[in-house]
């Protein structure tokens, strides 16, 4: 039995509304035309869209329930942050800035936001250059993008504004809390570890800047 949109919001515990689930199919489909000819994911991640990549990415919006201005860095295919738009969608103020460098992708993520009317702006640009962007912003996020260390460094003048980091992590977690223990136990920043509902072996890391 195939994994669809009926058992991701059993599995994610809150409404699903009918709209986003067809904002989700666009991308879904725009995501398989496109991997047809440029480097996006593969066939085994298609297939895997409704299982891992949604619902690790719609997760994130139940740490960050009031959040209405995101920012995500190094999207690549659009995990979290297309995702977290096509649920805010229908929020009044709501937004969700994607931070790109490569051209080919931020075109992929301009044309899925376009097809599926998504609260979205790319910003085609190296995250050293895009620094705050256009802050402040209630939550940063980023998905298989770097260690943990460096992550904190790039999204630095964001969560100095205010905003809560919601980093994807895999195994590996402990090691990079440990490199990034200057950061953290310098008192600058606050790690707090959360389970992740897409994979046992996975876990949220939020950063939230010390009081």
């Amino acid at each position: 039995m195939s994994y669809g949109p009926d058992a991701f919001a059993r599995d994610l515990a809150f409404p699903v509304p009918r709209e986003t689930v067809e904002r989700l199919e666009t991308y879904r489909r725009l995501l398989a035309e496109w991997s047809e000819r440029m480097n996006l994911v593969g066939p085994k991640e298609l297939d895997q869209f409704w299982s891992r990549h949604a619902l690790d990415s719609a997760q994130l919006l139940k740490f960050a329930p009031q959040a209405k201005k995101w920012v995500d860095l190094g999207s690549g295919a659009g995990f979290p942050g297309l995702v977290v738009a096509a649920f805010m969608a229908d929020q009044a103020g709501a937004s969700v800035h994607l931070v790109e460098s490569t051209g080919k992708k931020a075109a992929f993520l301009r044309a899925v936001a376009e097809e599926a009317r998504l609260p979205v702006q790319v910003f085609n640009e190296r995250i050293e250059a895009f620094r705050a962007g256009k802050g402040p912003y209630d939550a940063v996020t980023a998905r298989a993008l770097a260690p943990l260390p460096r992550l904190i460094a790039y999204a630095k003048p964001i969560l100095d504004r205010g905003a809560i980091g919601l980093f994807h992590k895999g195994a590996d977690l402990d090691a990079e809390l440990a490199a990034a223990k200057d950061v953290l136990n310098g008192g600058a920043y606050r790690a707090d570890v959360l389970e992740s509902l897409s994979d046992p072996r996975g876990r949220i890391v939020r950063i939230t800047k010390a009081a």
